[in-house]
């Protein structure tokens, strides 16, 4: 019922490759024969329509399989990446996971009870609904991970109309809606699915030139140690078509260097959120940070610079937070913007705006800044308090080599001061050799 839009398109193409995994591979037939196992496991073991269970794997033919068949049966899904190990046990905890499904890397399952009973006004609105639920935790970066819940039926909606679909990269990991949704919009519209093994730069490379992959969809942070890296000239990239990016902002220096690599590739900016799913946009021009967002059962207005979405898909609810609604049913993204006249620049966070003595600034600014420096790798930019200008700007970069830490920083202060308003230079300036990303490939925020 709830999926059998997605069976009857993969009978369309029942003998074409639909998922190349490290561990095993499947045809559309296969995937189809692979769910309708599943569906008849899950009623052997009694998982009954509103059960909260836990999926752990990544995009391989049984994860896949057994998400649809999951939803298929009307339960509450709570996906988890074999990626993001630390602090699994308190999301589970947080959704009150029922039962679980482990895949491993070589596609094989594992299934256990937690004996917990899933007890959540979200889920009895669910399971009064007759419909299948999904729970996506933040990923924490900012703070403790809220867990949003969403109505299933409704996130599946938009893959009913029929689009164009490239042969795709499964960049985004299991238990993130952009991988989610970019898994489902191919799939649904018939076309090749493959998954890294793990995401480093190399192996994407490697794997788009293997399997002439047509959309690479990844984030700011991935692209820019890409480039920095310099990957790409060491295979055949030449399948590509369009270059997605999203989840956090992109600094114009990043994309500058990204159209120079890539000059007959689309590049294409996305936004999504765990709320919201993944909205269609419209960039201004190729390569452009202004873009339209929106359409198709989504509203956008910009209140006080921030964006504010409305939506029948929007979330349900938050687990264990309030949900930032307006009285008029707007959700409150938390994403502040630039806007000119029906497009809009992502600036950065509300929670990450750093204010010194009453001038405020975005960490995103800085950072393409400070990582435009052939030296540096990656820098992250935040706010520490101070008596005196309430906070002053302090930045935490790696190095791109093996290079002096007393040049380093006086080489990143002196280009910060030739670039930027004296208030946005970095006073305190840190050089660790330690990566600065989490396994979404984004930057991992902190104050302080």
């Amino acid at each position: 019922m709830h999926t059998d839009f997605l069976t009857e398109r993969f009978a369309q193409r029942a003998d074409a490759t639909a998922v190349i995994a490290p561990g095993a591979r499947c045809t559309f037939r296969e995937l189809r024969a692979l769910i309708d196992r599943w569906i008849g496991e899950i009623d052997r073991k009694d998982l009954r329509p509103g059960a909260v269970v836990g999926l752990e794997g990544e995009f391989s033919p049984n994860s896949i399989a057994l998400f649809l068949a999951l939803a298929e049966r009307g339960a509450i899904l709570a996906p988890e990446s074999r990626a993001r190990r630390a602090g699994r046990a308190e999301r589970e905890a947080l959704a009150q996971v029922e039962a679980r499904f482990a895949v491993d890397e070589s596609d094989d399952v594992r299934f256990q009870r937690s004996g917990r009973v899933a007890s959540h006004e979200l889920y009895d609105e669910l399971r009064g609904r007759g419909h299948p639920g999904l729970v996506q935790c933040s990923s924490g970066t900012t703070g403790q991970p809220k867990a949003a819940v969403h109505d299933l039926t409704l996130l599946l909606e938009k893959f009913r109309v029929e689009r164009p679909a490239l042969t795709t990269l499964a960049f985004m990991v299991f238990d993130h809606l952009g991988g989610i949704n970019t898994t489902l919009h191919t799939l649904s519209n018939g076309a090749l699915l493959v998954a890294p093994g793990e995401r480093s730069p190399a192996t994407v490379c490697r794997l788009v030139e293997e399997h002439r992959i047509e959309l690479l969809p990844a984030t700011p942070t991935f692209l820019n140690l890409l480039l920095l890296g310099g990957a790409h000239r060491a295979h055949d990239m030449s399948s590509l078509r369009v270059i997605s990016y999203g989840a956090e902002p992109m600094p114009a220096a990043t994309l500058a260097r990204l159209r120079e690599a890539f000059p007959g590739v689309r590049l294409q900016q996305t936004y999504g959120m765990i709320e919201l799913g993944a909205m269609r946009t419209k960039s201004r021009a190729d390569g452009s940070l202004w873009l339209k967002v929106g359409g198709e059962g989504y509203e956008t207005r910009v209140v006080d610079g921030m964006l504010q979405v409305r939506a029948r898909s929007l979330l349900l609810g938050y687990l264990n937070a309030p949900t930032p609604i307006t009285a008029d049913g707007w959700f409150e993204t938390g994403d502040m913007v630039e806007q000119d006249g029906e497009y809009v620049r992502f600036l950065g966070r509300d929670s990450d705006l750093i204010n010194v003595g009453g001038e405020k600034l975005y960490p995103a600014e800085v950072e393409g800044v400070i990582e435009s420096l052939d030296e540096v790798a990656e820098a992250t930019v935040y706010g520490e308090p101070n008596g005196l200008v309430g906070q002053i700007v302090c930045a935490t970069v790696r190095p791109a080599g093996a290079i002096d830490e007393a040049r380093l920083v006086a080489t990143v202060k002196r280009h910060c001061r030739e670039r930027l308003e004296r208030f946005k230079v970095p006073v305190r300036v840190r050089v660790t050799a330690e990566r600065q990303f989490g396994s979404h490939y984004k930057k991992q925020r902190r104050s302080g």
